[in-house]
Parts: C-alpha cells; sequence; structure tokens
C-alpha cells in the first residue's frame, strides 16, 4: 500500500470513527434482509443522482465487510464504527481503493427511515454525498427484530 493511500485511509477512520478499536471477533451469522438492503442502495443511489452525482456500483468484497460489521453490531447490541480501520485496509488491499467510508445505523424499520436518519447528519449526508465509485449495503436483523445498517463507500 502506498503511503499516500495509507494515509487516506488512516485519515478516513479518524475522520468517521465514533469509538475505540477492539479485536473482538464474533461468530453470529445473523440473516441478511435483502430486500430493505435493495432498496436502500436505490434510494442512496437516486439521492446521489438528483444532485449531479454518479450511481454507487454495488460491490461483492465491500459487501462481506458489511456483513461482518453488522453481525458485530448485533453480537454487541450495540452501534459502533469499531474497526473500522480493518475493513477500510481489506478493501484498499483487494480492490485497490484510495478511499473508504462508511456509514452506520440501527433501530430503524424500513430503508427510507434509514436514509432520513442519515440525510440529517451532516457527517453521515456529506458520505452519502462523496466521491465514491462503489458501495456495499449490508441490513441485518437481530434476535429481537431490530435493523441493523452498515453502508461502506469507495472509490
Amino acid at each position: 500500500m502506498s503511503v499516500q493511500k495509507a494515509f487516506l485511509v488512516l485519515f478516513v477512520f479518524v475522520a468517521f470513527s465514533c469509538s475505540k478499536e477492539t479485536a473482538k471477533d464474533t461468530n453470529i451469522e445473523a440473516e441478511n434482509i435483502e430486500i430493505v438492503e435493495s432498496e436502500l442502495l436505490d434510494i442512496v443511489n437516486d439521492y446521489r443522482v438528483s444532485l449531479g452525482y454518479s450511481s454507487l456500483e454495488h460491490n461483492s468484497i465491500a459487501y462481506e465487510q458489511a456483513n461482518k460489521h453488522n453481525d458485530y453490531m448485533i453480537s454487541r447490541g450495540d452501534l459502533s464504527h469499531d474497526n473500522f480501520s480493518s475493513r477500510a485496509s481489506a478493501i484498499s488491499i483487494e480492490l485497490n481503493a484510495e478511499f473508504v467510508a462508511e456509514n452506520v445505523a440501527k433501530d430503524y424499520a424500513t430503508a427510507n427511515e434509514a436514509f432520513k436518519g442519515w440525510l440529517a447528519s451532516s457527517s453521515h449526508k456529506k458520505t452519502m454525498e462523496g466521491e465514491f465509485t462503489h458501495t456495499a449495503v449490508s441490513v441485518k436483523k437481530d434476535s429481537n427484530n431490530k435493523l441493523y445498517f452498515t453502508q461502506l463507500f469507495f472509490r
């Protein structure tokens, strides 16, 4: 990884992480709610296009990372950006990404509610409007039927 790429990944981690990194691993694999994932991707892309930005292309490698993070959050029962640098590094290494960011949410019942929550937050809105080319959206349900959302963005 080049020094410039390493700096960008580190910058994104510092700029977008809300909590301390941990090494905790999970064995939970919650079920994906694919219809909500698809709806959220469409809503975010429609929003971007309405502002003159390009649509984001779905990426399966980033999707794996988003899924793992949702499983982690579900295992803790809490929203977090823990281990973001690991996700960003994996995406950077495997896909030669220059810049990686993420939005997370929980307790919204629909894709539209999660989107509106992100839109109401200046940092999440800035991420959705960022100069990205690819994305992955994971939405999973915990044992109490609460939804967890992770959307990764990169270029």
